[in-house]
């Protein structure tokens, strides 16, 4: 599991991408890649350091992926190795596996404010999965499968009130969420038309084969 514990702004900039690392802030206006003058890379000198390099562009893809997931190196090529040995495009199983993550779906289903939330959420035993308590954020969700709060009342303040928040926000078409009670439902699994997530696959694939 990777935490990004500095300043998550900078990374985003850094990164030149939104990647909603900061939960609420992010669906505000307060959020840096919403203001012009700071969605310039972070330092006094950020934009000179701008290289467009093939390499460059391949790895900053890679980075963008781990730094969303909230991943490391090591779990990273172990979701790509896994990724390359499943039938089809190599690109979209590696999203699909990275979309499949608890602690995405958690978040995707608006559970959580954030990545991170969703994980420590998770980790405290705050979720059900089709009845069974999952405490693993990298654990794989299966078509069918029901995502719910635990019924003690602090898990469900906790879901309750991110959902409130995030009540406005898209629903993933892969995924279905009943307000009474609150629960959420894997419809299928997705695939690459239904998963609106800002990254280049190929870049990734490309990169990650040398």
């Amino acid at each position: 599991m990777a935490r990004v514990l500095g300043a998550k702004c900078r990374v985003c900039r850094r990164m030149g991408l939104k990647l909603f690392l900061k939960g609420a802030r992010c669906e505000t206006a307060k959020c840096a890649m919403e203001k012009d003058k700071k969605r310039r890379p972070p330092g006094a000198h950020g934009e000179k350091r701008i290289r467009s390099t093939d390499f460059g562009i391949h790895l900053r893809e890679v980075q963008r992926a781990k730094k969303m997931y909230g991943l490391l190196q090591r779990q990273f090529r172990r979701y790509y190795d896994e990724a390359e040995r499943q039938p089809g495009n190599t690109g979209d199983v590696l999203v699909q596996m990275l979309e499949r993550r608890l602690d995405n779906v958690v978040y995707r289903m608006r559970f959580a404010i954030s990545r991170d939330h969703a994980r420590q959420m998770i980790l405290h035993g705050h979720f059900r999965v089709s009845g069974k308590k999952v405490s693993v954020p990298s654990y794989f969700v299966s078509a069918g499968d029901i995502v719910e709060p635990a019924k003690r009342e602090k898990s469900q303040k906790i879901v309750k009130e991110a959902y409130a928040f995030k009540k406005m926000i898209d629903v993933p078409s892969w995924l279905k969420v009943e307000e009474e009670p609150l629960r959420g439902t894997v419809v299928q699994l997705p695939v690459a038309g239904e998963v609106a997530v800002p990254l280049e696959s190929q870049l990734i694939v490309e990169f990650m084969s040398r």
